[in-house]
């Protein structure tokens, strides 16, 4: 039982860091610090933007239009800690797991 709520937390952790390396790829990509005709970098900005959207896509869809920012990215992140933090704190504890 421990096991899976360490691999629960780990795979909640990387898609974090997926969300934030997409945000931060997706601006260098905007603003041209990136080629995105260059096949290494669209091939990395293709698979982090099919790893995240459908996560992204229903939130973008509730919040309101705000000029070309988008904030479902934060949104995500801070869900995503919540519900790590649910699991540490109430669900693990329940459970008899207390370290993971």
């Amino acid at each position: 039982m421990q096991a899976l709520f360490w691999l629960l937390d780990t795979a909640l952790s990387l898609y974090v860091w997926a969300l934030i390396i997409s945000a931060i790829l997706s601006l260098l990509l905007a603003f041209n610090v990136l080629d995105s005709r260059n096949r290494f970098v669209w091939t990395v900005a293709d698979f982090f933007y099919r790893v995240t959207e459908p996560a992204l896509r229903p939130i973008r869809k509730r919040l309101p239009n705000l000029g070309g920012v988008d904030l479902s990215p934060l949104v995500l992140i801070i869900a995503l800690q919540a519900l790590r933090i649910l699991l540490a704190t109430s669900i693990a504890p329940a459970l008899g797991v207390y370290r993971f």
